[in-house]
């Protein structure tokens, strides 16, 4: 689980780093603003971090326990 935390930090991060720099016309149109394919993605990308960080921190819990133990 703690692993999947930091994976998600990753990938998720990078993901919406290369969806603000897109240049192929899907996530801005013409006069630079967002389009539904942009706000899809950054909700998805978004709810996925959060849902990593979770996955994650209870991750880190259950490692911290076994420490413990």
């Amino acid at each position: 689980m703690l692993a999947f935390g930091v994976w998600s930090w990753f990938i998720w991060i990078t993901f919406v780093k290369n969806l603000v720099k897109d240049g192929s016309g899907l996530a801005f149109d013409a006069a630079g603003d967002p389009t539904a394919y942009f706000w899809v993605h950054l909700v998805l990308a978004v709810t996925s971090f959060l849902l990593g960080t979770a996955i994650g921190v209870i991750g880190f819990r259950g490692v911290r326990a076994l420490r413990r133990a």
